[in-house]
């Protein structure tokens, strides 16, 4: 998104927002922008985001699908400052995306709550999260045998994440809906995740 004022050549990142429009804080000049829906696919660690998230691609073009392990590669990632950072980032790079038209899909494990808190929140047509959930033995079966994890600490934390949105459908103020991965192939767990995205459009 270009977000440099037409009107007075402002390129300060705070532009207000009014429904679809930007707003320049200096000389109110408005231009318009594509608003969509943010869409993410959470769970815990090998639930089998990445996955499903693949076979999405395979199947469609309809949404731009990316991995917000992207940003804890090249960003700090040690304090709740350096993960609102991030979570910024990944807000401000889908407002741009979306400007062809597309929504975008992300794949992110944590930090859900502090959308509410982005100032990139307001160029969203609202947020919908989707958690990926599934039994304790197969999960456990998943980490060990799919992904080859042996550390009991990560594998007791993922334990522990599926089980609260097993049971929970909210994090902070953010609602997320669950789908119960268990018996399910990736075809059927992308088409049903599919399935989703259309409802939320």
């Amino acid at each position: 998104m270009i977000a440099i004022c037409p009107g007075c050549g402002n390129h300060r990142w705070d532009k207000e927002v009014d429904g679809d429009w930007i707003v320049c804080p200096n000389c109110k000049e408005r231009w318009r922008f594509i608003k969509k829906p943010l869409y993410i696919l959470t769970g815990c660690s090998g639930i089998g985001k990445t996955v499903t998230a693949r076979e999405i691609q395979k199947v469609t073009s309809d949404f731009v699908v990316l991995d917000a392990d992207m940003f804890y590669n090249i960003m700090p990632h040690d304090t709740d400052a350096d993960y609102l950072a991030q979570m910024e980032q990944i807000g401000s790079l889908s407002k741009n995306i979306m400007q062809c038209g597309k929504p975008v899909l992300w794949t992110m494990a944590g930090n859900i709550d502090k959308f509410p808190s982005l100032y990139h929140y307001r160029f969203f047509d609202g947020i919908s999260v989707l958690a990926l959930v599934c039994g304790e033995e197969s999960l456990r079966r998943r980490m060990t045998e799919g992904r080859h994890i042996t550390d009991d600490g990560w594998i007791n934390s993922s334990v522990e994440y599926n089980n609260y949105f097993r049971t929970h459908d909210q994090i902070g103020d953010v609602r997320f809906d669950t789908l119960d991965t268990e018996g399910k192939g990736i075809p059927e767990v992308a088409e049903a995740v599919l399935a989703w995205l259309r409802a939320h459009g």
